[in-house]
């Protein structure tokens, strides 16, 4: 017995369901578990890594190694936050390290040889990182240099400024101020780890509940497109690097109380850490993809790498090579998913409604046949 059919605008359309309709759920159910695997790969990562290093060393599950663990989360963390903005919309920034050296000394400078307030010279420190970044945010855009040689220069001219200022040496001492910032506990657990959550959590509300966070993620996908829906790519652009600025001035007094000196060294060599610690969260070096929550797995992800290297003895001077390592794996993986979205992106285009034209075309032989029909029940 043959299945009933109904005949309309459309065409024929069977009231039975195929075989099809199975395979496509299937496939749905598939592509819906492939998606929540993808998103929520690099926890799961962090987590194996957990367990492998549990089982390698007794100690890394110990309290104090766990607060150990998350306290040299804070500084980096500090610094990837401001950089994820920069890399959404596009760009880099590898200024943060000789941003942060200049912000320490000439904040212990306005302290120590000026004989100001702490509080004068806590701000000076986030000023000068403002004005770093909105240089660097002026030669992008203003001047169409790349971001890369752009911070390049600032990265040179700040390194350089930090070290005549001090003549190679070291400012102290800290004052009591910053050093409490840095070193105070409640039960245990210093009062930084929690800081730096919160402003994490701002810098999340920052690009997801506001115009601003959308315009990020709209320059850093198609900054034309951006252009003619209105947005002011300038100055989301600029935006973004006085941001990425500021977590460097600010990231710069940290290390300041850490170290217990104003140092021209302070975050040096820093800059591919950072940026690495973001792209293996998610955040694509191409721009317009990324979030704040997978900055932080990545920059916990870099800090047990960095953990492991010291509890399982490893000489200091592999550190550099793991990191060499999982810098190029964080590279490849970028390529890799940006190439994988474009992929997808043109598989749905392909599968998508037929064209005006398309459509156009069959519409002639559908009306034929449905009066071929109507023709045949007349008869």
């Amino acid at each position: 017995m043959q299945p009933q059919s109904t005949t309309g605008a459309a065409g024929t359309v069977n009231s039975k369901a195929g075989p099809g309709k199975t395979g496509d759920e299937t496939r749905s159910k598939l592509s819906g578990i492939g998606s929540f695997i993808g998103a929520q790969g690099l926890l799961v990562v962090v987590l194996l890594f957990g367990v492998l290093l549990t089982f390698l060393s007794p100690v890394f599950l110990t309290p104090v190694n766990l607060v150990n663990l998350l306290y040299q989360c804070t500084i980096l963390g500090v610094f990837a936050i401001g950089m994820t903005f920069v890399i959404l919309t596009g760009g880099i920034d590898v200024s943060v390290g000789s941003t942060a050296a200049l912000a320490s000394v000439l904040s212990m400078g306005v302290i120590v040889k000026m004989n100001m307030p702490p509080e004068v010279g806590l701000l000076t420190g986030l000023v000068v990182g403002g004005v770093v970044g909105a240089l660097n945010g002026l030669m992008v855009t203003k001047l169409g240099i790349s971001p890369l040689i752009a911070t390049l220069a600032t990265l040179s001219a700040g390194s350089g400024i930090a070290f005549a200022y001090t003549d190679g040496g070291n400012i102290t001492p800290v004052p009591k101020l910053l050093t409490n910032m840095v070193s105070a506990k409640v039960a245990g657990v210093p009062l930084l780890i929690p800081a730096v959550l919160l402003l994490a959590y701002l810098a999340h509300l920052a690009l997801t509940r506001t115009t601003y966070g959308r315009s990020i993620y709209a320059v850093g996908g198609n900054k034309e497109a951006a252009l003619l829906a209105g947005i002011r790519v300038d100055r989301v652009t600029m935006n973004a690097y006085v941001i990425a600025g500021l977590s460097a001035g600010m990231a710069g007094l940290l290390l300041t109380g850490r170290l217990a000196s104003g140092s021209p060294r302070a975050g040096d060599g820093i800059e591919l850490t950072i940026i690495a610690a973001v792209v293996i969260g998610g955040t694509s070096l191409f721009g317009g993809q990324g979030n704040i929550k997978g900055t932080l797995l990545g920059v916990l992800l870099i800090a047990m790498v960095s953990n492991a290297v010291n509890l399982l003895g490893i000489p200091s001077s592999y550190d550099k090579i793991v990191q060499g390592v999982v810098i190029f794996a964080a590279a490849a993986l970028d390529v890799y998913r940006y190439k994988y979205v474009k992929r997808n992106l043109s598989r749905k285009r392909k599968i998508g409604p037929p064209p005006a034209a398309e459509q156009k075309t069959l519409s002639p032989t559908v009306t034929e046949t449905g009066q071929g029909h109507r023709a045949g029940a007349t008869a």
